[in-house]
């Protein structure tokens, strides 16, 4: 059933508009009776039947509400280091449809990147929408959040507020299994950039209560270690079943 996200939901009918009135109207060519779902984005759909289609406009009446049963029970923030070209863009996409709850762009002093204020902030607004989508596509409940572009010391403060916080270097660490347990209801990963998290930084991380973990013996790029890393932490807490 085809899902579309809106701000909020009052009462029991609404409108979609704009491209998604046009996507259902034009794309789907959907008609009165015909049902989709509208998601909140803040964990409940609502099963809903067109009752109009005029030109980009839908009506909508509302049949059902429920909590959506995609989101994990694990909220992940990743903290992901700026990636040259376009990596950011699938790391954006891959991870919200594997079910990332947050996504933190981070400077380090090895991030090839290094955007000014101006396109950092046009950068924010891309891999955004591609969150919308992405989600969308999965059937998420939630429209994950991509957070400013932030400096490294700024993002070592807000690693150190989780309970579990997996720092994934390539130097080598303790099991990810360890770190994460199935109680668990947030955590957060770090990735760091093409050329690895410097010294100092591993350091700084570890004193904000980061803890270095390793994915295997082998080294993997940038864009590949958030997937297996949100892999591995999602299946470690029963959300891959």
């Amino acid at each position: 059933m085809p899902k579309f996200f809106v701000d909020t939901v009052t009462g029991d009918t609404l409108e979609l508009a704009g491209p998604d009135g046009t996507h259902i109207a034009k794309s789907l060519r959907m008609r009165e009776g015909e049902e989709l779902t509208v998601c909140d984005a803040q964990g409940y759909d609502y099963r809903c039947a067109l009752i109009s289609v005029q030109g980009d406009r839908v009506g909508l009446r509302v049949l059902e509400r429920k909590r959506c049963a995609t989101e994990p029970s694990l909220a992940v923030t990743l903290f992901q280091c700026l990636t040259k070209g376009d990596k950011m863009d699938t790391i954006v996409q891959k991870t919200v449809e594997l079910g990332v709850e947050r996504i933190v762009p981070v400077l380090s002093c090895r991030s090839v990147s290094r955007p000014d204020e101006k396109a950092a902030a046009k950068k924010r607004e891309r891999w955004q929408k591609i969150a919308r989508e992405a989600a969308m596509q999965a059937g998420r409940g939630k429209v994950p959040q991509v957070l400013p572009v932030t400096g490294f010391e700024e993002a070592a403060k807000m690693l150190s507020a989780f309970p579990a916080a997996a720092v994934c270097y390539e130097g080598g660490g303790e099991p990810l299994s360890a770190l994460i347990q199935p109680s668990l209801s947030s955590a957060a990963v770090f990735i760091g950039p093409e050329g690895g998290i410097a010294p100092e930084e591993i350091a700084a991380l570890k004193e904000a209560g980061g803890r270095t973990v390793t994915l295997g013996p082998r080294i993997l790029r940038t864009e590949t270690a958030p997937l297996a890393a949100l892999c591995a932490v999602l299946f470690a807490t029963g959300n891959m079943e």
